[in-house]
């Protein structure tokens, strides 16, 4: 009996010893060993991240991702280098950064300074405001407006922290909904079951861009919030944090992020055919000119 005992609590002991040493292997070590890299994408997220119809990963943050994983495989020395991808949700994202799951997110994700204690974030690539995407017909101009009326927005967010702070303190008495994705949010406004959604403008845009009817929705409302992009790693890894920032700078300060920018924002995108229309902000460019990684809040 004893014997047996002993034989488990050293099973237990390695088992233990084994995932210690996985949670604090270094990211580029952890990769290089096993010729992988794990993504990290969004499955609705257009134009930033989704899955389009031939069950492939596309958008702007997966073209910013794609210059990242070359340089990991230049790093690593494996031109081969399997590129897993894993669709990550509002809810999921950050534990399965921590865990290791998923080395590197490269969705819509905003770097909030509570979400430092949890996992790093890379250089911003995008800067959005947070409206309301409603129909054009609705009466809805701005939030004053949705007093007493049903809202969508996304569970996770900052939309939602945002939305549920304003209903309590101005006493709205909003009947607010928290969809899983933004395809669940889109369905929810378009059939009628909210007025309003809201969150970032520019993932509303591309909402409109997936509804029937793209020309009877419109995006108002007083910004709420500034809302910075980043991609998340785990912690205390500088040197792959390091590689992510320089490959991303690389890209913004030769003017290939203008091209990459016009291509999502500036001209049709697939499943539709849609323009977003949605040009180049003075914020974003002064950002692109000189990257950094701060929160906005």
């Amino acid at each position: 009996m004893k014997h047996r005992l002993l034989m488990v609590l050293t099973t237990l002991s390695m088992v233990s010893a084994i995932v210690s040493a996985q949670e604090t292997q270094p990211t580029l070590a952890k990769i290089q060993s096993g010729n992988s890299i794990s993504i990290g994408h969004r499955e609705t997220s257009v134009p930033f991240s989704y899955v389009d119809t031939n069950n492939q990963v596309i958008g702007f943050s997966q073209d910013l991702c794609d210059r990242i994983i070359d340089a990991v495989k230049a790093k690593t020395g494996h031109p081969d280098l399997h590129v897993r991808f894993i669709p990550v949700t509002s809810q999921n994202r950050i534990p399965l950064v921590q865990n290791g799951t998923v080395d590197l997110e490269c969705g819509v994700t905003t770097n909030l300074t509570s979400r430092q204690n949890q996992v790093t974030f890379s250089d911003t690539f995008f800067v959005a405001t947070t409206r309301l995407l409603t129909r054009k017909d609705s009466g809805i101009k701005d939030f004053a407006d949705l007093t007493g009326k049903t809202v969508v927005t996304n569970q996770g967010t900052t939309s939602e922290r945002l939305l549920r702070k304003m209903n309590e303190e101005k006493k709205m008495n909003m009947q607010i909904i928290s969809a899983k994705d933004y395809g669940e949010g889109r369905v929810t406004l378009e059939t009628g079951r909210a007025v309003a959604y809201m969150m970032d403008d520019v993932l509303l845009a591309g909402a409109r861009s997936l509804t029937a009817k793209p020309a009877d929705w419109i995006i108002v409302g007083t910004p709420q919030s500034s809302e910075a992009y980043g991609f998340m790693l785990r912690k205390n890894d500088p040197e792959f944090k390091k590689l992510v920032d320089d490959a991303m700078i690389r890209v913004m300060k030769s003017g290939d992020i203008k091209t990459m920018y016009d291509k999502w924002f500036m001209k049709p995108v697939p499943p539709k055919g849609v323009n977003f229309d949605f040009p180049m902000s003075e914020s974003l460019e002064k950002l692109y000119a000189a990257p950094d990684d701060k929160a906005f809040d």
